[in-house]
């Protein structure tokens, strides 16, 4: 049987990286073996990308090259990582996905929803089957991002970048919530662990009757 991708989404200071230690454990309780993953990295080619489209160190970087490189890190990562773990029944976790491109290249910097459409079906050729979007209202994200390491070139762009960013996240949740699960990642750690795994037991449970 063909495993899951799983996919987590979100603005700045949302909570993922602790949203994605709850989803592993969940999984794992459920007796599924899981291969977790980022963007962009995840491979030795997307690790350098990383660096180069998140290190101001580089200098800018043109809204057409950043939305290239993204989808080259993507390519590499579907191919070498999560495409052979699908294949041989494994399920895949991983932080931010080709929705991240459609907020943060589309939203955010102005790039046409059909071009990373084209790129998406191209490209990565595989969609998540689940995406858990953290959402919260954008100061209180920054705010909380404020609190950690250096911000890099991304996390460096002004609040209204970030509110379209929001934007963008929400209205293809609203697109399509059969996949999509809004988590309120304003709420209380312990309030936004519950809900987290609360949907990922519903969703066992649909998989489960299939």
């Amino acid at each position: 049987m063909r495993g899951r991708l799983i996919t987590l989404e979100g603005g700045e200071g949302a909570g993922k990286s602790t949203v994605l230690a709850t989803v592993r454990e969940r999984l794992a309780a459920h007796g599924i073996d899981v291969v977790v993953t980022r963007e962009p990295g995840g491979t030795p080619l997307g690790e350098a990308v990383r660096a180069l489209v998140l290190d101001p160190a580089y200098g800018p970087v043109c809204a057409e090259s950043e939305l290239l490189l993204m989808f080259a890190a993507r390519a590499q990562l579907v191919r070498s990582v999560i495409e052979p773990a699908l294949a041989a029944g494994r399920w895949v976790l991983s932080d931010r996905f080709s929705d991240a491109s459609y907020a943060y290249q589309g939203g955010g910097r102005g790039q046409p929803p059909a071009r990373i459409a084209d790129l998406e079906s191209w490209a990565a050729g595989v969609r998540p089957d689940l995406t858990l979007l953290l959402d919260l209202p954008v100061a209180q994200g920054l705010a909380r991002a404020g609190g950690r390491a250096a911000a890099d070139r991304i996390e460096a762009e002004r609040e209204d970048f970030f509110e379209r960013v929001r934007a963008a996240y929400r209205a293809r949740a609203a697109a399509e919530p059969q996949r999509f699960r809004v988590i309120d990642a304003g709420a209380e750690l312990g309030t936004v662990q519950a809900a987290v795994a609360a949907a990922i037991d519903a969703y066992l449970a649909v998989q489960q009757r299939r």
